[in-house]
């Protein structure tokens, strides 16, 4: 015969239950909590990675800018020069949404060699690439598990930017290859929100910020 269950058991019974639930989702919460907080720190690193290669971009950009018109490729010159302001813009957000966490923002002093236009348009080729395939995508993916809003934001503007900066370079390139530098435009326009470009008069507003275009930066001569 199966002994009764009295009340004071039951309760016992009962409470052990609950207490085991507790316990089993104190340690869910503790383990999401935790996880969050690691997504947190890896996405911070990776805002200062990316601080670090936007500053570098910038001024690697422009010293190509001023090697392009050096060896008489102004058309050239001009849309390195336009892709340094915007890559200048990219590092300036990634800089805001660092110091707006209390993060710190690394030092970084720029190390780059400048060749010929042909190579720095393949360099440049070849760092768009990665960013658009590998880099901002990795870190895209991180901000959001991190759920860190204004990275998301950031990240996002630089990668958008720079799928429209790769077929830049590579026209480019083949305009150079085919001796017919010239036939490239006179004229760039950079939002200064996000640091879209456009080789043509933009419209109302950024395809990417929505900003609208009357505060767009327009490029016609080589940055000093």
């Amino acid at each position: 015969m199966q002994k009764p269950i009295l009340q004071s058991e039951a309760s016992g019974e009962a409470n052990e239950g609950a207490e085991e639930g507790n316990s089993m989702r104190d340690m869910s919460m503790g383990s999401t909590a935790t996880n969050t907080k690691d997504a947190a720190a890896v996405t911070f690193s990776e805002m200062q990675e990316a601080f670090k290669g936007e500053t570098t971009a910038s001024a690697k950009y422009a010293a190509y800018s001023k090697k392009a018109e050096a060896e008489g490729h102004h058309q050239i010159a001009l849309l390195f020069s336009a892709a340094s302001l915007s890559e200048k813009t990219h590092a300036n957000n990634h800089k805001a949404v660092l110091e707006d966490a209390g993060q710190m923002v690394p030092a970084i002093t720029p190390a780059f060699t400048v060749k010929t236009t042909k190579e720095n348009l393949q360099d440049a080729i070849a760092g768009e690439t990665y960013e658009i395939t590998t880099m901002y995508p990795q870190f895209i993916t991180n901000a959001v598990a991190s759920k860190n809003q204004f990275a998301q934001i950031s990240l996002n503007y630089a990668y958008k930017t720079e799928q429209k900066h790769k077929p830049l370079y590579e026209k480019a390139l083949a305009a150079l290859d085919a001796n017919n530098v010239k036939s490239l435009p006179d004229v760039y326009y950079v939002c200064p929100t996000c640091g879209n470009t456009y080789d043509a008069a933009p419209p109302k507003r950024c395809g990417i910020s929505m900003t609208s275009s009357e505060k767009f930066v327009r490029i016609t001569t080589i940055a000093s």
